[in-house]
């Protein structure tokens, strides 16, 4: 033992040895960590930047026209345009006995209505703001997520005609149709929460009104007009691809795993989207 003038202290030989501060490579690399897992935790909390947004929005419609369309020609009903499932579950009601296309399209309808309950509550619920970062990339990670098990439903499942799937009420038809349904409004609860309530990607009605009774419809500059044309440009080339994938090997459950990569590109997209300004 040896005394320094502060007390008595053990003699060590390594005593120069020793880093100045006590820290160790793995002591750096574990602050490193919590530096990058800090920044990372202070990027999702962000709001992400509206201006471009409807970039990404616009790009769901060619995933709405290429779920409705592999829908319509392998079960008879819609996913994402309820407008033709009320339709079709009046005539139904009218007369249940002619087809089962009712009870799909009522399916659809009411998991529709749900999944609007829980994507709203998503984005208004855990966060102060619609537009954080993590809130749109977990809504549409769960919308991949959803796609992925119909497909997964139509890929693994019990296989059957394409006639016996246009009748069929039973669990390997019900399901896809119920899990994608529920599914197709986080894209248009997204648009509210981005202010561009335009782009729901699930209905085009509206689109056309407002389209045709702009009075400013041939200004050189005029970004609303342009929104308007381009969605139902883009839902009808995804519906165009998803009734020619459909009706090939591909196959419905093929134009799924592709819409459900097609969402986790959206994912990416807000994850690598500028923040917000303070």
């Amino acid at each position: 033992m040896a005394s320094n003038g502060y007390g008595v202290v053990p003699n060590n030989p390594d005593e120069e040895q020793q880093p100045l501060l006590g820290t160790s490579g793995g002591g750096s690399s574990g602050c490193g960590q919590t530096r990058v897992l800090a920044r990372w935790k202070q990027r999702m909390m962000t709001d992400v930047r509206r201006d471009w947004a409807d970039l990404v929005l616009l790009a769901c419609y060619i995933i709405t026209g290429l779920l409705d369309s592999a829908s319509i020609s392998t079960w008879g009903s819609f996913v994402s345009m309820q407008t033709g499932n009320t339709v079709y579950f009046g005539l139904g009601l009218a007369a249940p006995h002619e087809s089962t296309r009712w009870i799909k399209s009522g399916t659809s309808l009411g998991c529709f209505c749900i999944g609007s309950v829980f994507f709203s509550a998503l984005h208004r619920k855990p966060s102060p703001s619609p537009k954080r970062r993590w809130v749109l990339c977990a809504s549409f990670v769960l919308q991949m997520v959803l796609i992925a098990g119909a497909a997964a439903v139509l890929t693994f499942g019990p296989q059957s005609s394409a006639v016996d799937r246009k009748e069929s009420i039973d669990w390997p038809v019900l399901v896809p149709i119920a899990l994608v349904a529920f599914q197709s409004c986080g894209q248009a609860v997204a648009s509210r929460a981005l202010k561009y309530n335009a782009l729901t990607s699930v209905v085009l009605t509206s689109n056309y009104c407002d389209l045709f009774s702009d009075a400013e419809i041939l200004a050189p500059h005029n970004p609303e007009r342009n929104r308007r044309v381009a969605a139902p440009i883009l839902l009808l080339i995804g519906a165009v691809l998803g009734g020619v994938l459909a009706r090939s090997p591909v196959g419905a459950a093929g134009v799924l795993w592709i819409a459900a990569a097609m969402k986790l590109v959206v994912v990416i997209s807000w994850l690598l989207w500028p923040a917000e300004k303070a």
